[in-house]
């Protein structure tokens, strides 16, 4: 059977992928020559729809305010607001081995918020809306990529249905465990972190202040993410061998564990969720790019989410690399001089900023006490330097 042609193949339809082909369709729309481009998005699973009686979903996303652009220029931003986003308003952190904190305000610059906590069940959903409504883009799901063929023009994809289809360009978006990387025998870095990242959705006796909260414990963050209805996500980074433990607890002592973790900050835990973990690793694409192949989120990169930065990273990725097809002359979306300038874009900005957290991590998890004191100087010191404080908070939004 002669396979199905595409402009563009995308695996993977999870909220960077689904960014992406939501970007170069209405992309493609705007230009005359373009209007007739079509993109296959290749995904395993149905998004699940969003229903606003049920709880809190147990994963969430920290989204910038850069994201929340590209978001509105996918189309989805604004099915997004209209199921359920937590604006906050502040940052607090302070160090759990002294007096060292940090106070960021988005008062403090003349915005509205500092960004969105938003369920990544909800930002799939509605990218998937758009997806699957607009006419440039075919959603092929349920479906997995099973086979690859690279010649000089087209890649061939074989789907685990036994269909085939081509295009002069595959990207792979498809997580940390990207199939099309292995097929493409792209090679990966990764360094254990040693941790876990225990999540669930807790109440406390007082509301969450629009603030979203970061204590730097020995042995690792603990973050309080502020939930629109009060209630706080929260994401407890713990050594791996130990994670289980906390797993295991009643939810009596887990609540009695957390508040005391967290100094009680807003009063006491009065309910906790269901809860998860999962681990924390560091990985990066040897190459982000090959001919007629691009990687993008976590499927190129992911990094420790001590800052929240990763899904924030992966649409940063999607835009860039959307920007670069859209923008470009050429009539090969393919080739690698026009891919190369993606990786050239984007791997710096990636690596930086893994770079980054694991000094954070490596910096806030030393016990010496020359390192504690200067650690806790350096944020007491930091947070009396408006200017420089507030220049930091604005590039991390992007704004």
């Amino acid at each position: 059977m002669k396979p199905t042609s595409y402009d563009i193949m995308i695996v993977g339809g999870g909220m960077v992928g689904s960014t992406l082909a939501c970007l170069l369709a209405n992309g493609f729309a705007n230009h005359t020559q373009n209007k007739k481009r079509r993109i296959a998005l290749i995904e395993a699973f149905e998004p699940v729809d969003f229903d606003a009686n049920k709880p809190y979903d147990l994963r969430v996303s920290a989204i910038s305010r850069i994201s929340q652009q590209v978001l509105q220029q996918a189309g989805a931003w604004q099915s997004i607001e209209e199921k359920r986003i937590s604006p906050y308003e502040a940052m607090h952190v302070w160090d759990a081995t002294g007096e060292g904190k940090i106070h960021f305000s988005a008062a403090e610059i003349g915005e509205p918020n500092l960004g969105h906590i938003i369920e990544n069940q909800v930002i799939q959903t509605s990218l998937a809306e758009q997806a699957k409504h607009h006419p440039a883009i075919d959603w092929l799901c349920p479906n997995t990529l099973k086979e690859l063929k690279i010649d000089d023009d087209l890649v061939t994809a074989t789907l685990d249905n036994g269909s085939t289809i081509n295009a002069p360009l595959i990207v792979g978006a498809d997580g940390a465990r990207s199939q099309l990387r292995t097929l493409a025998k792209i090679e990966v870095e990764r360094q254990d972190y040693g941790q876990h990242g225990l999540v669930a959705v807790i109440g406390t006796e007082k509301p969450n202040q629009a603030t979203a909260w970061q204590r730097f414990l020995p042995t690792g963050p603990l973050a309080f993410l502020p939930l629109a209805d009060g209630s706080s996500s929260i994401v407890w980074t713990l050594p791996a061998d130990r994670c289980p433990a906390y797993l295991a607890m009643s939810d009596d002592k887990f609540m009695q564990s957390l508040g005391e973790a967290f100094e009680h900050k807003l009063g006491n835990i009065t309910s906790v969720s269901k809860r998860a973990a999962f681990p924390f690793y560091g990985t990066q694409a040897k190459q982000y790019v090959k001919k007629r192949i691009a990687l993008i989120g976590d499927a190129a990169h992911t990094i420790h989410p001590l800052a929240g930065q990763g899904v924030n990273l992966g649409i940063k990725d999607a835009a860039e690399l959307a920007k670069q097809l859209l923008n470009s002359t050429s009539t090969d979306l393919g080739s690698l001089k026009l891919l190369r300038k993606y990786e050239r874009a984007r791997r710096g900005d990636n690596v930086a900023t893994m770079r980054a957290m694991e000094g954070f991590r490596l910096l806030f998890g030393h016990s010496a006490s020359t390192v504690v004191n200067a650690r806790n100087f350096g944020l007491n010191a930091l947070d009396k330097m408006p200017m420089i404080k507030n220049k930091i908070i604005r590039k991390a939004m992007g704004v």
